[in-house]
């Protein structure tokens, strides 16, 4: 009976020990198996949005500007007041004739020179300014003599085919005088009234260069000869505008051959 008492404790004993271990083996597995504690997250602050600043008002549109009047352009300006030396030709003049053959006439430009060679008597002929007309206004030339000492060279202001002009002759004989020309209604030549004529010591005759001047302002025409004044004229024939122009004549003998250098149109 001891025997089997012993045998029972240590039964008991073991089946203990057993239970035990298995008790422990069952916690130990939990605990591996058991997922971590989640912690609670709490969302991100919000972003805080800046304060919108308050723009100011627009300007007011200012007032349109009232219109100007155009400027004249530089071109503009230059093709009215300026000197002519021919460098481009002979575009912007014309000619005609108040008495003569236009084939004794010719009429080009060569060189930086506006020529005219007539190789006929009596020839009065002329080349005008197309381009613009002008009141008071001041045309200096620079013309040199290259043939027959029998010729005169003319100045014109305010030309007007309907109306008249005026013009100032300068003879390479040492005489001059001023004129009011025009065209008779059914006429081929012209119609001319004498200002005033005279001579000067100023011309440099011959085969020479002259610088002549001629001014028209209000009811005036001056004449210039080689920077001297030789008469200022008053007219009652009212011419008030027109075109300018030069000229070159024969008269008995011929050939006349006269160069102009340069024309310089300007204000007087």
């Amino acid at each position: 009976m001891k025997n089997n008492f012993t045998h029972l404790a240590r039964f008991f004993v073991l089946l203990g020990i057993v239970s035990l271990a298995c008790g422990i083996s069952v916690d130990m597995g939990n605990q591996e198996s058991a997922p971590a504690p989640v912690q609670p997250t709490q969302p991100p602050p919000p972003t805080p949005i800046p304060p919108t600043a308050t723009l100011p008002p627009p300007p007011p549109s200012p007032e349109p500007a009232p219109p100007t009047e155009a400027l004249p352009s530089p071109t503009a300006v230059q093709q009215r007041f300026f000197t002519e030396e021919f460098d481009d030709g002979k575009d912007d003049w014309s000619y005609f004739l108040t008495s003569g053959d236009a084939s004794d006439l010719d009429f080009y430009a060569d060189n930086g020179m506006l020529v005219f060679n007539i190789t006929g008597t009596y020839l009065y002929s002329y080349a005008v300014y197309e381009p613009e007309v002008y009141d008071n206004v001041r045309i200096d030339v620079s013309v040199t003599n290259r043939g027959d000492n029998t010729n005169n060279v003319s100045l014109l202001c305010r030309y007007d085919e309907k109306k008249g002009w005026y013009e100032a002759n300068i003879f390479n004989s040492g005489l001059y005088d001023i004129l009011y020309g025009e065209w008779k209604a059914g006429q081929t030549e012209a119609a001319y009234a004498e200002l005033y004529s005279g001579g000067s010591n100023a011309i440099r005759t011959g085969m020479a260069t002259n610088e002549y001047t001629l001014i028209c302002e209000g009811n005036e025409v001056s004449l210039y000869i080689n920077g001297t004044k030789v008469r200022t004229v008053g007219s009652e024939f009212g011419l008030s505008r027109g075109q300018i122009g030069i000229g070159a004549s024969s008269f008995q003998r011929y050939p006349v051959a006269l160069d102009f250098d340069w024309v310089k149109i300007s204000e007087p």
